[in-house]
Formats: structure tokens, C-alpha cells, sequence
């Protein structure tokens, strides 16, 4: 009986080594799965902290108010010139102004092509230049009498609202609208009826 004892001893230490054995390659399964898990969630973590700090930079109110006060500050120092004549370059809007003050910069505007859209901004070191440069309001240059504005600073989130114009054909065409009062007839003076279905006369 106690050698009985023994064997069953014996056999049951090797099925809990067998099962040791098969449940090791579980663990290491896990582990690397772990690792993954933790690998992707400091990626997120990282892109979202630099998500938030772009964000950050963009909507910081101290960098928003500090680049507000410096375009204030530059456009304080700049004029605005309209009517340029196309082929005027920045050399010579230069010249044109020089006896204001000391000319920091000349920016002709152009469109998305690289033509000029007919006027200019000009920049001085001093905010005295201003004054003197709006006195050459009027002036000619290229054969072209310019008009010398103090430039004004746009307010970030404000635009300028333009009516539309209206048109007496408004709604003329589509469904339930109905024709303008009148016409103007083309072969005559005064105003032509309006179109009436015509008349049927007899038996239908």
C-alpha cells in the first residue's frame, strides 16, 4: 500500500510539471501583448501632448494679444496707396516716398498669378513719416494720381459686410415667381404690358 502511495505521489508531480510547461507560452503570449498595449498607449500619449501643445501655441492668449500689438505697432508706421500703376515697382513707390522719412519696406500687392492689383503698402521706421507721406495724397506717379490712406489695422474674426446689390429679376424664372411688373419695349418708348395668355374666341 505505501508503494501505491508513492506512484500516485509521483504521478502527480509530473502533471503539474506538464502543466507548467504548457501554460508558459500563455505568459509569454500576454507579455508581449502587454508590451504592445503599453508601446500604443505612450504613442497616443505623445500625440496628444503634441496636439495640445500646437493647439496651445495657436490659442495662447498672451502670443495672440503680443502679435496684435505688433502689427498695431508696424501699421502705426505704414500708409496705404492705392491706384499704382501696374508696372510701377517697389524701387520706385521707394523714391516716390523717400522724402517722408526712411523707407522700411514697399509691398505692391499682387494676386495669385503674380500681377498687381494696382496699390501698395509702405513702411517706415518712423511714425512721424505717416504724416508727411499723407500730404503726397494726390500725387502722381507713372502718370497715375495716388491716394495715400494711414493703414488700418484688421481686427482678427471681423470682416467688412457688403450688401449685395439688388436685381429686379430676383426669383424671375424660378418655380411660383412671377415676371417684373414691366418691360422695357425695344421698339418704342414707354413701358411694354405685361404677358397675358391670348384670347380664344369660338367653340372650344
Amino acid at each position: 500500500m505505501e508503494q501505491a502511495e508513492e506512484q500516485d505521489v509521483d504521478m502527480a508531480s509530473a502533471a503539474d510539471i506538464n502543466g507548467d510547461d504548457a501554460a508558459a507560452p500563455d505568459v509569454e503570449d500576454m507579455r508581449k501583448r502587454l508590451k504592445e498595449m503599453e508601446d500604443e498607449a505612450a504613442a497616443l500619449r505623445e500625440m496628444q501632448a503634441k496636439v495640445e501643445k500646437e493647439m496651445g501655441a495657436v490659442q495662447d492668449p498672451s502670443a495672440v494679444a503680443a502679435d496684435q500689438a505688433n502689427k498695431e505697432e508696424i501699421d502705426s508706421r505704414s500708409v496705404f496707396v492705392g491706384n499704382v500703376d501696374y508696372a510701377c515697382t517697389p524701387e520706385e513707390v521707394q523714391q516716390h516716398f523717400q522724402s517722408c522719412g526712411t523707407v522700411n519696406r514697399v509691398t505692391i500687392r499682387t494676386n495669385k498669378y503674380g500681377q498687381p492689383k494696382g496699390y501698395a503698402y509702405v513702411e517706415f521706421l518712423e511714425p512721424d513719416a505717416v504724416q508727411e507721406a499723407l500730404r503726397l495724397n494726390e500725387s502722381v506717379l507713372h502718370g497715375r494720381q495716388l491716394k495715400v490712406l494711414a493703414k488700418r489695422t484688421n481686427i482678427p474674426g471681423m470682416k467688412v459686410f457688403r450688401p449685395r446689390r439688388p436685381s429686379p429679376y430676383a426669383g424671375y424664372g424660378l418655380r411660383g415667381a412671377y415676371p417684373p411688373p414691366y418691360f422695357y419695349s425695344p421698339y418704342g418708348y414707354g413701358k411694354a404690358p405685361r404677358f397675358r395668355m391670348p384670347m380664344r374666341y369660338g367653340p372650344y
